[in-house]
Parts: structure tokens; sequence; C-alpha cells
């Protein structure tokens, strides 16, 4: 571990805690030139973060002494970078260009991707255009998307982002248990023109399988038995077990793709069939255009480095646990719940690779909601709150239709410059003495309105949401999220920590069809199970 690099980005983090951020531009005359990057269709300006001239270099070092290119170049080389499964990692294969030569773990992997691509693309252009056809030979109107997590997350957020307003195929998603969950999607649609597409990366996730089910029995109250299995698509890397289930086909994807990694993989097949196949090919394109970037950028002006560094300075240096994400674009309006997996999943990590204790902080807590409804709820916390909680504004300046949407991206960058500046409490009993208070209400109101500033934010800007820009954002967090692991030297792509719980339901499932609690459950939840079984 790089100690003396992270105890130099401390010492330089306590130094200038209580910098301004505003007076850094006169210090720093090519602060914004040095910490705006453009970067496959993505704007990012970072000069509006906490870190001085010195923080900055601090943070850049850190970055060298973890050596973060070496571990680059393994995740693209396809070693075994998550060490506590044996497995490589390479979404990027996924999305790059065809006849690539990925390797995992030595093993050829791009003509499987191509081919997996090609049969995508064959399917989705057979059901769009009517000729394939289910049990009583009418063509789709339907697809429902059943999945969780990272089969859920990441291709819902692709199809609220580039859905047209008037969909030729209408796609719904189902990954909840409650039952309401499932209702709500089949309501209004007809067993014979609905598609079922189970998404499960081991054909064992209880949830999904449960929807799955649900749905296998709605089509059964409608359908003949004979080519009734047409209506059921698997993607899964257990075909054996889709096939076993009852899909007619299964498209396949490896364990070499984490699942809040694989919307670039058949695990978009629900988006491909809704928005079709030239789409999708842009969405990846945008997304290999962001990888070259990653791969090629020298460290101080590669994007996804910058938005790690500025949250490791944030996180670790000024012992800030909490980020809050605001796109300025209805259509991504799912973007802080896709991080939310994404980031807090792969990096919410208490020991580092070798198992020993990390000993500082890792992932922040992340949240968000699309701009401007955030202004309205949890921003009074992070202009006021006693506690400074960097942002993220992602603007889009054109959101629907030609004409920039001035009126929504002039709010996001307002809320960056008032959290930069703030108003001192000087300026508030001015404000309020000539706007008509007396001495005695404006000594005691200005406090109310006083806005400490300083507090920090990066703006992610591009012209329009395409598949192109879109691909690009995405593959921007993803590689935000992989150098941050490296630095903490955590491993961001296992996830034990959601399995106890699935373990733990299991043997309360037993207790529910017991109908008592276990002698060995402890006292408050077997008080809970008894209530709920009452």
């Amino acid at each position: 571990m790089p100690h003396a690099a992270w105890t130099e980005l401390e010492a330089v983090a306590r130094r200038d805690a209580d910098a301004r951020i505003l007076d850094q531009f006169a210090a720093d005359p090519d602060r914004l030139s040095r910490l705006t990057v453009d970067a496959a269709g993505l704007h990012l300006d970072l000069s509006k973060q906490s870190w001085t001239r010195a923080g900055f270099d601090a943070a850049l070092a850190l970055a060298r002494a973890a050596d973060v290119e070496g571990r680059r170049a393994a995740l693209f080389g396809g070693e075994a970078v998550n060490a506590t499964e044996g497995r490589a990692v390479l979404h990027p294969a996924l999305r790059a260009p065809g006849g690539a030569n990925f390797h995992a773990l030595g093993d050829a992997v791009s003509a499987d991707v191509d081919d997996v691509r090609h049969a995508m693309a064959n399917y989705s252009r057979i059901v769009r255009s009517g000729s394939e056809t289910g049990a009583t030979g009418r063509p789709f109107k339907a697809v429902v998307h059943i999945g969780i997590g990272g089969s859920d997350l990441g291709p819902r957020l692709v199809w609220d982002a580039l859905r047209p307003l008037q969909p030729e195929i209408d796609l719904r998603f189902v990954s909840n248990i409650d039952p309401r969950d499932m209702a709500e999607a089949l309501t209004g649609l007809d067993p014979e023109t609905t598609l079922v597409i189970v998404v499960s990366k081991t054909f064992t996730t209880q949830e999904t399988l449960a929807n799955a089910e649900a749905a296998k029995a709605w089509l059964a109250g409608s359908l003949p038995e004979e080519r009734r299995d047409r209506h059921f698509i698997g993607v899964t890397a257990a075909p054996e077990k889709a096939r076993a289930f009852g899909c007619a086909r299964v498209f396949g994807f490896s364990d070499w793709v984490g699942g809040r990694y694989s919307l670039w993989s058949a695990v978009s097949l629900s988006c491909v069939i809704g928005l079709g196949w030239d789409v999708f090919q842009g969405f990846l394109d945008g997304a290999a255009a962001l990888d070259r970037h990653f791969l090629e950028a020298p460290l101080e002006t590669n994007a996804p480095v910058l938005l790690a560094l500025a949250q490791i300075y944030n996180v670790d240096g000024l012992h800030r646990p909490a980020r809050t994400v605001a796109p300025y674009a209805h259509a991504l309006r799912r973007l802080p719940a896709f991080l939310q997996q994404l980031e807090m999943e792969s990096n919410g990590k208490r020991v580092r690779r070798d198992g020993s204790p990390v000993g500082r902080q890792t992932c922040p807590v992340v949240f968000g909601e699309p701009g401007t409804n955030g202004q309205h709820a949890f921003f009074q916390q992070i202009h006021q709150g006693p506690q400074v909680v960097p942002a993220e504004f992602v603007i889009v300046a054109r959101t629907h239709g030609e004409t920039p949407e001035s009126p929504l991206w002039s709010n996001a960058l307002a809320q960056g410059q008032a959290l930069m500046q703030g108003k001192t409490e000087a300026q508030a009993r001015a404000e309020l003495i000539a706007g008509g208070a007396s001495e005695a209400e404006a000594d005691r109101l200005a406090p109310h309105k006083t806005f400490p500033g300083n507090r920090p934010s990066t703006a992610i800007l591009m012209d329009r949401l395409t598949p192109q820009t879109l691909g690009a954002l995405i593959a921007l967090y993803e590689h935000k999220t992989f150098v941050e692991g490296v630095i903490w030297d955590i491993n961001s792509f296992d996830q034990w920590g959601v399995e106890l719980g699935k373990v733990l339901a299991r043997a309360v499932l037993k207790d529910v069809a017991a109908g008592a609690p276990s002698a060995d459950l402890d006292p408050s939840t077997a008080a809970l199970l008894t209530r709920l079984l009452a």
C-alpha cells in the first residue's frame, strides 16, 4: 500500500480544509483549464471541487503510487482482478468493436461476444418486424423483463433514458418479489402478444424465479401448452437451468461479467427489442469511446481518474461520507439508483484485497433525485446543513427537441454556484433591510438566510442524451468506481455482502412453513415473525 502517498494527501487536506474554493481561481490561474476535461461527448468541470493545487497534486500522486495504470492494464488484459472469485472482469469486451481480441484468463472471448451480439440483433429484428410470433401465431407487442439488481437497474436505466415517447414495443420491468410489482406490470397486457424475458446470471435468484413462476402461471391461464415456451426467453450464464425452466431461447453471458456491469450484454435484450439494434449499437459505441479515453489519456486529464480522485479527496481527506447525484434530465431519473448499486455494491468494503482491514473510509453513501425535484427536497440539507455533501450535476443542454432547456440547466448552474459561494450573514442582513425589514427583524432572520458556501460540486455536461453519450456516461462511472477500488486496495467486483441476508431469508421461510419461529432465532426476529404469522 502507498502509505507515504496517503499520509501526504491527508496532511494536505488538513492544511487546506478551510481554504475557500472561490479563492482558488485567483490563486491558481490555470485551475479551470486544468480541471476541465472533454471525453467521448462529455464535458467535465471539477474546478469547483475542494482541492487546492497542492491537494490535487497529492491526489494524483496517490493514484500513481497505487499503480492505477498497472491495474487498468490488468483489467483490460483479462487478468483475475476479481481475486476472491478467481475471475477476469471484462465488461469492456462487451462493447468493443467487432473483431476485437479480448482474453479472459488467457482464453479468447471476443468471438463469443460477437456471436451473442449477432443473435441479439437478429432476434430483435424478427420480434420487431412481427415475423416471430407467440403460441397463437400473433406477433409480440409487449415485453416483460424480469430481473433484480444488476439484471434490472441497468436495462431499466437504458430504457428510461432512450425510449421514444410512443414505443413500438411496450416494455415493462419487474424486480420486486412483492406481487404488486408483477400485477402492475401485467395490467392491460394480452398474454398472446406478451414476451417474458427472465434475466438471472445463475438462474437461481429467489426473487427472479418467484416472479418468473408468476408470469408462467399468468401465461398458462390463457395460452395452449403447445408453443407456450416461445413466450419465455432466458438470459443467463447457466443456460441448462433456463431451458429446464421452459425458455424456448437462451442468450448467454459469461461469469467474467459482473451483474452490475452486465447491461452491455444480452442482459439488455429487452432494450434491444424495444429500441432496435442500431440504437443499442450506438450505446455500445459511446462506451467504447470512453474506454479508449480511459486507456489512453494521462492520469491528470483522465475523466474517470479525476472523478475518482475528487471523491477520495472528499471521503478520506475531508471526511465527507456522502455524495449526491442530481441529473438535470428527466430521462436520467434512474441514474442515482443505478449508481447506488454500481458504487456501493462494488466499493462498500471493509477489507483490502489481502483480507486485512482497510483502516479508512471507502465508498460514501450515494443518493440523488432528478433536478429540479431534488431542489425541493434534500437540497436544503446540502446548502445549509452542518454536514458537507459533495454534489454531482449531470446536465443535458437539449433534453427534448432542438431548443436548449435553459430554464432547466440554468438551475443546475445556479445550484453549483450557490454551493460554492454561499451568502454571509452580513449579506443576508443587508438584503433584508433593503427589502424593508427593520434592523431588529434583519438581526433575527439573517442567521436563517445565511449559506456557509464553500461546498464542492462537479458538473458533467452533454449537448444531448444520445445512445452514444449515455454509453459514455455509464462507462465513465464504471471506470471511476474501478479507480477508487484500486486506490482503496479493495476488490470492486465481488459482493459477499448480499449473501448473508439471502441465506437467513431461506431459514426464516422454513420457520414460516413450520408455522412458528425456530428455537435458535433471536428474540426480536422471533417476535416479529410470530406477529406476522398471526
